[in-house]
């Protein structure tokens, strides 16, 4: 018994495995051997490719494609239009299926609208990627980044909020009011 929605125009292939509560809007296209975890919201015009991993209650907005070598973990943001690639240097003459590099979006990652993700670089937990940025190098966890190629500005917490941090290296979030901690370059959450 299906336990997922899938509009009547999403394809989805055969060995998909779909879990509970998923929505799978129009005209996207889910492919063979596909992990979609609980609770996620695939819009619509999106493609995932063969083998593709989503975790729980990741989030795809629309026209966004993912290629085979992607994996996301837990409550990730995928915005409008972004796209991930898995090869490095493509040619259409030149079949490269054996060199597709892996992508790993850690836990609560945000990617923006019309962001690209170069292969073979992965995205830290809880980090946010601006909009239009072309990610080009591997994103520390909470590491805010925007641009063309993407230039860390900052750091966020959980909730997506700036963080501040004072001369010790500790910030709080404006939200919450939890404390992290800037240590080399490193940010954690303190418990």
């Amino acid at each position: 018994m299906k336990n997922y929605y899938s509009h009547e125009t999403a394809v989805i292939d055969e060995n998909c495995n779909i879990g509970e509560g998923v929505k799978i809007w129009h005209f996207s296209h889910v492919m063979t051997n596909c992990i979609i975890g609980d609770q996620c919201n695939i819009g619509q015009n999106v493609v995932i490719s063969p083998e593709v991993v989503l975790g729980k209650n990741v989030k795809v907005q629309n026209n966004v494609s993912i290629y085979t070598g992607v994996s996301c973990e837990d409550d990730v943001f995928i915005g409008p239009s972004a796209v991930f690639t898995n090869v490095i240097n493509p040619r259409s003459a030149v079949s490269r299926k054996n060199e597709y590099a892996k992508t790993i979006v850690k836990k609560g990652a945000s990617i923006g609208a019309n962001v690209t993700i170069v292969c073979g670089h992965d995205i830290g937990q809880y980090a946010f990627i601006g909009a239009g940025a072309v990610v080009t190098k591997n994103i520390p966890a909470y590491a805010l980044v925007v641009g063309n190629p993407a230039k860390q500005i900052g750091w966020v917490s959980e909730y997506g909020h700036r963080l501040n941090f004072d001369t010790n290296g500790i910030a709080l979030c404006p939200e919450t009011k939890q404390e992290y901690e800037l240590k080399d370059d490193v940010v954690r959450r303190n418990k």
